[in-house]
Parts: structure tokens; C-alpha cells; sequence
């Protein structure tokens, strides 16, 4: 049976701020993680503490880091850019965006139907 998918797991091990760091800086790559968080820029990234804990889980193996779009997204848009900036930092067009935050809205609605 599988685990949890990878973003879970990061963001229970690391938290939200360190895995929103972590995703804006190495999102779509495979990122070598080492046994020893002082032996890489992830300090610097992600913090002290959320890289002796990415050490400590994954030390000596690589990561596939998710480019989770849609919480970064979310992120950007609740610190007040525009849909343009939105998409120059996800790599996306403006109309990308647009859709982005539709599927959110369908399906948190979809979500909310389902409780009633």
C-alpha cells in the first residue's frame, strides 16, 4: 500500500512555510536531500530546522519536490498580486491562472455539496 502522497508528508514534516519555501525555490525537480542539512544551500531556503528534518527523513536520497501550483496560487493571491504576477511566477499564462482558481472554486463547491 502506498504512503502518503509527497505533499502531505513534506508539509507534516517541514510545515507550511518552510514547504512553501521549498516548493517556490526547487518545485519540479528531483533535489538531492543529504544526510547532513549543513552540507547544502537548504539552510538557506528552508530554514535550519525544516532542513535537519528533511536530513533526518530523507538524508542520502533524492525528493521529487511538487510544483504545487495551486497552493502557491492561493499563497500569492492572498498576498494581494495580480493574476499577471500570479503567472510569471508559476510559469504560467494569465488565462492558466484563471482557470486555476475555477477548478479551486468548483471544487471546494463540489466539497460543500457533498456535506449537505
Amino acid at each position: 500500500m502506498a504512503g502518503p502522497p509527497i505533499t502531505e508528508t513534506l508539509t507534516a514534516l517541514i510545515g507550511d512555510t518552510a514547504y512553501l519555501a521549498l516548493v517556490e525555490r526547487y518545485g519540479g525537480i528531483r533535489l538531492y536531500v543529504p544526510r547532513s542539512a549543513g552540507q547544502s544551500e537548504l539552510p538557506g531556503h528552508i530554514g535550519e530546522d525544516a532542513a535537519a528534518k528533511l536530513a533526518s527523513a530523507f538524508g542520502g536520497e533524492y525528493i521529487k519536490v511538487p510544483l504545487d501550483r495551486e497552493l502557491r496560487a492561493r499563497h500569492y493571491r492572498k498576498v494581494g498580486l495580480s493574476n499577471a504576477e500570479i503567472a510569471r511566477r508559476l510559469g504560467i499564462t494569465e488565462s492558466g491562472v484563471e482557470r486555476l482558481f475555477k477548478r479551486v472554486r468548483k471544487a471546494r463547491d463540489d466539497r460543500q455539496l457533498s456535506l449537505l
